[in-house]
Formats: C-alpha cells, structure tokens, sequence
C-alpha cells in the first residue's frame, strides 16, 4: 500500500492552485477542447514534446478539421502532414480512429472511458484525456509526467514501466483524480498534473524550491529526489546497416511505399535493397545517412541502382511535397537532388 502523505483534498486543492497561477493556459488545443481536437493533440504529445507538435496540431487542425475529413483523408495526405513528427504509427492509428468513430459511433465520440478506449489507437491514458479536457469529467491520466511527479510525491521504488509500479500510479491516480460529483474541474486538475511534471517535477533539475507540494513531497523529505523515479539500466543501443537505391530519370526520383507495418510504416521512401545481388554491389555509393531510433541507430549507405521490377513509382518535387517520406530520407533526397541540378 503506498503512503499517501497529503489528504486527497489537500492534494487538489494546491495543485490547482499553483496550476491557476502558474499553469499553462495558452495551448492551441486547451481553446474550446472537443473530444477530436483532444485525440488529435494526445496522439501527437506521444513521445513529442509540446514545442514540436504546437505548429503540427495547428496544420493539422486547419486540413482536417472534423473527425469526418479526416476518416475521408487519403493515406498519402495523411502522412504527408505527420512528416517530420516521427513515430508514424500514431499517424495510422489517428486515421483508423477517425474512421471508427464515423462508422461505427455515427461520428459521435462516446462519453465514457470504456467506451473510448474501445477506439483504434485510444488506450487508457487517451481515454482519460478525453473525458478530462473534452467534457471536463472524471478521467485519470498517467503519462511520463504523471509518472514522474507520483514516484517523487509518494516515493514509489522499482522500475517505471514495470507492471507493479504502473498499477501503483493508475490506483494513485484514480484516487486522487477529482470524481464526477466533484465541484472541481477534471480538466484544469489533468491540466495541473501535467504542467507541475512538465515545468517543475523535470527530469533533471526539478525546482522543488518553488513546488507547491514540497512540505509533503516524500521524495524531498528523504532526499531521493535525483534518485527517483528509478533510473533504467543502461543498454547498449545497437546499429544496424542497411542500404537503399537511387534511381533518378529526368529529375525524377523512384520511390517505393513501406508496409503498413514496422519502420517507417506507410510512408514512402528510397528502395531498401539487398547487397546479395553481386550487380548491385558492384554500384557506386551516392551517399550515407545515419538515424537514430528508439531502440537502434540505422547506418545506411544509398547506391546507384537501376529498379528491376515496377513496384514504386516515379516522383518530381511536386509529387515529392504531398507525399509522407521519413525525415533521414527526405533530407537525403533533397540534398543529393540539389547537388544533381546544381
């Protein structure tokens, strides 16, 4: 059983109060929240911080403006304004969740976290979200942040992502969150949880001189505050080769689509080719790139080929700009095409 060190009220009570006065209250998406513009703004926090998805949201928001256009959007188009954002799964599934919600909710989002979580890509922190901000209603929510600020706060032990200590934070959250007969709003406490991790309870520096919750901070009273959450143990990042093709015909690049599933999924990108092929061995290098994923780094090298089969296509820098391509790649494109006209 975790310690609680402060009284729920209590609890809700100072948090709002900093969040009130020193909160965020400006973000795009925290103007007139429906529960699209919600889902949208969640997906995208994924993994990305607030500055990078801020002009994204806004793009976003001005071509797909309902949850129907974007359930009519083609998948190039789709992609193609997620480019850059990373993580391109999130991309998919705000598709598919847009296009559940108008076929099978008649283009109503559900009002229950149930209900919510039922949609493709929507899972428990999401649903949470929604039913906080979009109808200001009970919603717990544990992202990084929350996660972060509840192993300080309460002083949980153990590996973050580890089932016991999620299950602690969910049972903490679900405590503390203010509850549907609560006069006070879910959205402005979920607001609060959020900014006290993102500008105060940080990963490193934490400015607990300035923390509403410093008298009862557990972590602070037994000085583990640089100590948890608890660190994850280092792994080395592996790297992995690969090699792509390059083939141009007047100015036109030739380009192939990515299965939907795995790296760069959906999106369409350089020919990934196998060096098996004593011909293409034998091709000149054009050039290297290196990326850097979550759980390898990509060391590739791109060599002239000439494409064997039609399974691609042809692109010009028209075609180029409404289509999805993955960041390393486009870069790579438009160096290299530059350096050929120039």
């Amino acid at each position: 059983m975790t310690h609680s060190p402060i009284s729920v009220t209590d609890f809700q009570n100072q948090l709002l109060d900093w969040a009130n006065a020193q909160g965020r209250h400006d973000l795009p998406w925290q103007q007139q929240p429906t529960p699209y513009s919600v889902l949208v703004s969640e997906i995208m926090l994924q993994q990305t911080q607030v500055a990078t998805v801020i002009p994204y949201f806004e793009r976003w928001m001005t071509s797909f403006a309902t949850v129907e256009s974007l359930a009519a959007a083609d998948e190039d188009t789709v992609m193609a304004h997620w480019q850059g954002l990373g993580y391109y799964s999130r991309a998919r599934n705000l598709h598919k969740a847009a296009k559940y919600i108008v076929d099978s909710c008649n283009g109503e989002f559900p009002c229950d976290l149930k209900a919510l979580e039922a949609i493709p890509g929507v899972g428990r922190y999401t649903a949470g979200a929604i039913m906080s901000f979009a109808y200001d209603d009970y919603g717990p929510i544990v992202d990084g942040n929350v996660k972060r600020l509840f192993c300080r706060f309460f002083a949980i032990e153990g590996q973050i992502n580890s089932s016991k200590v999620v299950n602690q934070l969910w049972q903490l959250a679900e405590q503390y969150t203010p509850s549907s007969e609560s006069a006070l709003s879910n959205r402005n406490f979920a607001q609060a949880l959020l900014d006290m991790g993102a500008t105060l309870c940080t990963p490193k520096n934490p400015n607990c001189t300035v923390c509403p919750l410093q008298q009862t901070c557990m972590a602070l009273k037994l000085d583990k505050v640089h100590q948890l959450p608890t660190p994850k143990p280092k792994k080395v990042i592996p790297i992995k080769p690969a090699t792509f093709g390059w083939a141009l015909n007047n100015q036109q690049i030739y380009l192939v689509k990515r299965p939907s599933e795995g790296v760069w999924g959906g999106l369409w990108c350089l020919p990934e080719i196998d060096l098996a092929d004593n011909e293409i061995a034998e091709s000149k290098a054009v050039g290297r790139f290196r990326h850097t994923f979550s759980h390898y780094k990509l060391a590739a090298e791109v060599i002239h080929y000439q494409p064997a089969k039609s399974d691609g296509q042809w692109f010009d820098n028209q075609g180029l700009s409404s289509i999805g391509l993955p960041k390393p790649i486009k870069t790579f494109i438009e160096k290299h095409l530059n350096d050929v006209s120039d």
